[in-house]
């Protein structure tokens, strides 16, 4: 792909406007010119000329990135890694293809079309910062991520090698370090990114295109944005994401990931990360993992090698009007909805509850009925963002939280003790079944109990049934009191709800599979009344239900 290059005339454009808009702010404008004494007169050409105090102000804008272009570029260096790749797909497979600072660099000549046999090569390009002189570097995780070989090149064009000390996924960071690198460093000022605000001036160095020194500028045009976790991590299915997100309007383009952001003195408060881009180019929306979680995972990375993030073990999302609605809770109602609560987790030992319910909004399948966080030691918990980033600023391993929630709209607490985040592994979602669209309708997402699963349960491996995994919000089932599964567990290799009610029989008749219940619904007619015998918490009950007709 060829370059493209701004034509001066619209920088020149560019300068004119911004003096225009200094004028047009209270600064005194250039007099205008005598005008011609007679109508034979040539006509004068008059000369906009910017006012003196316009010179002053864009000297002193000039004087200030030139300033913080000297105090920050001997800190910011240039990354280079190699990975050597196993397959001959290298451009699809390799994970950090979509991500800022990947190019392809294949070591056969034969490149993609080599055989598998024939050693190849991909090389990421990405920046870096000095962290402190024992020659420590930040950058992020994406960049060293998988690599064989490290260089490091410094501002004055020195190349030194460097090994990984430590990386988390988790928040896309991670630390190489050189080692005697015969040279003093130049370690990078560090900056409180909690007191960013919009509209402050953002100054991005390090490495686009491989163009190494480069600087760009801009301003922080948002806050409190939030970028998935790098590498899909995840636990149980269940996946990260990294609060606080800086974002800003300075050109950031492939080959910045692992840069700083700095403001107008020169201090760090973001590490650039992602684009927002349709073409895989700066279109205006950069985003940069702020500060405070640098200066929190660092330190930690450096010692040893990890970081830990304090874990509550849930997922869910944000309350909605519609979601609040479809909870009987007041639409004005903020908060973040559980949706599943994740085995042996510390919410899970503090007994909170997930989603055992599912509704339609707007045609999506959506799941309801779990707790309700409104705050989280006693600060306000709006949105689900709120809970990541109160975890990761304010919380540690081992710390106690308290929980505020609405459960069936009334207001509870529960303490509990933050553990660290688990491994990250891969699930695949269970299946269940649906009920028959022929026949009567019963609203429930359900499977085969099976001994594995009865064990799980504290249920005899020998008990037959189904399990209920989810209850359509407004059906029979609802309206009866049957109640879903919120608990996802891995069994076999295959993650599956469990918690809910047991169905083992119908009037009488035993349900021992999904397809006797099937069975019976295909036979039964819309308004029919039937005793459901299911087991609640290993205990016998019996429920009656007022079949409806198929929606």
């Amino acid at each position: 792909m060829k370059s493209k290059y701004v034509p001066l005339s619209v920088i020149v454009v560019v300068v004119s406007l911004m003096l225009a808009a200094c004028n047009a702010s209270g600064l005194t404008p250039a007099a205008p010119q005598a005008a011609p004494t007679t109508a034979a007169a040539a006509p004068q050409v008059q000369q906009s000329q910017p006012s003196q105090g316009a010179a002053v102000s864009l000297d002193a804008y000039q004087s200030t990135l030139e300033g913080i272009y000297v105090q920050v570029n001997p800190s910011v260096v240039s990354i280079r890694v190699v990975q050597e790749q196993k397959s001959s797909n290298l451009g699809q497979n390799n994970p950090l293809f979509n991500l800022p600072g990947f190019q392809d660099f294949f070591g056969s000549p034969n490149g993609n079309n080599a055989q598998p046999s024939t050693p190849q090569y991909s090389q990421a390009l990405g920046s870096g910062f000095v962290w402190n002189q024992d020659g420590y570097i930040v950058t992020n995780n994406h960049v060293v991520s998988g690599a064989s070989k490290i260089e490091v090149q410094f501002a004055d064009g020195a190349t030194l090698s460097a090994r990984l000390v430590g990386a988390d996924p988790d928040s896309d960071l991670a630390v190489i370090q050189v080692d005697n690198p015969g040279f003093a460093l130049t370690p990078i000022t560090v900056s409180d990114s909690s007191q960013v605000k919009v509209g402050q001036v953002a100054v991005a160095i390090g490495n686009p295109f491989g163009l190494e020194n480069t600087m760009t500028v801009g301003i922080v045009s948002a806050l409190g944005r939030s970028l998935p976790a790098s590498e899909g991590s995840s636990v149980n299915g269940a996946t990260y994401t990294i609060p606080d997100i800086i974002q800003t309007d300075a050109p950031i383009n492939p080959g910045n990931s692992g840069g700083p952001l700095v403001n107008d003195q020169g201090a760090l408060i973001g590490v650039n990360s992602a684009i927002e881009s349709q073409a895989g180019t700066n279109s205006g929306i950069g985003f940069a993992i702020p500060s405070t979680i640098v200066s929190r995972v660092v330190p930690e990375l450096i010692q040893n090698g990890k970081y830990e993030h304090p874990y509550v073990g849930i997922s869910g999302t944000s309350l909605t009007p519609d979601l609040a609605t479809a909870m009987k809770l007041d639409a004005t109602q903020r908060g973040a909805l559980v949706e599943e609560v994740m085995p042996n987790s510390p919410a899970d030992k503090a007994n909170l509850r997930g989603s055992s319910q599912q509704t339609t909004i707007d045609g999506q399948n959506v799941n309801v009925g779990g707790d309700v966080i409104t705050a989280i030691d006693g600060s306000a918990v709006k949105s689900m963002d709120d809970i990541i980033a109160y975890l990761a600023d304010h919380t540690n391993v081992g710390q106690k939280v308290t929980l505020t929630f609405l459960r069936d709209g009334k207001q509870q607490t529960a303490e509990l003790t933050l553990e660290a985040r688990p491994a990250a592994t891969s699930t695949q979602q269970a299946s269940s079944g649906n009920s028959a669209a022929s026949g009567a309708w019963l609203g429930i997402a359900a499977e085969d109990l099976t001994p594995a699963i009865a064990k799980e349960m504290n249920l005899p491996e020998n008990q037959s049934g189904i399990l209920v995994e989810q209850v359509q919000a407004g059906s029979p089932a609802d309206q009866a009191g049957l109640q879903g599964s919120f608990k996802p567990l891995l069994i076999n290799g295959t993650r599956v709800l469990v918690g809910g009610d047991v169905i083992t029989a119908i009037d009488g008749t035993p349900i021992a599979a999904f397809d006797d219940l099937q069975a019976f619904m295909q036979t039964a007619k819309p308004g029919q009344q039937v005793k459901l015998t299911i087991l609640r918490d290993g205990k016998e009950q019996t429920l009656t239900v007022t079949l409806a007709a198929h929606p």
